[in-house]
């Protein structure tokens, strides 16, 4: 009996989305489901990030240079290496903020350092310094 209804291939029909039939097709499907938000999720996060820090007034601050660090990731195959640097200042209330700094400028910043911290949100402006411990800041 005719209804009207064309059943032949559609979208729906031939698998859609989730390319191909069975469960290696939906697997895939759900992996680059998971991917693709991941990727959504990372760029909210920086325009966020990036929109609070805008939004921060710059401060100037004494502070005392307490411990540097730096995170290397990559390097395998044919892509070469990257170097993250990040510098933790205490400041006179006793907190701590840890903040990323250029190459140049971690290479400068010693640990013990005292001076004045210029930073917007979590952005590191600058350091200007006094000296070592025992100096006034």
């Amino acid at each position: 009996m005719e209804t009207g209804v064309y059943e032949g291939d559609s979208f729906f029909s031939t698998g859609g989305f989730f390319v191909g039939a069975g469960f290696g097709g939906i697997f895939i499907s759900i992996i680059f489901i998971i991917v693709f938000l991941g990727i959504i999720f990372t760029i909210v996060k920086g325009i966020s990030q990036w929109s609070k820090n805008n939004a921060s007034p710059i401060l100037t601050v004494p502070a005392e240079v307490v411990t540097k660090r730096s995170k290397t990731s990559g390097g395998s195959g044919d892509t070469s290496p990257s170097t993250r640097y990040y510098t933790t200042f205490e400041v006179q209330s006793g907190d701590r903020i840890e903040l990323p700094v250029s190459g140049s400028e971690y290479g400068m910043l010693v640990e013990g350092d005292f001076g004045l911290l210029t930073f917007q949100g979590t952005r590191y402006k600058g350091f200007e310094r006094n000296g070592k411990e025992g100096s006034t800041i």
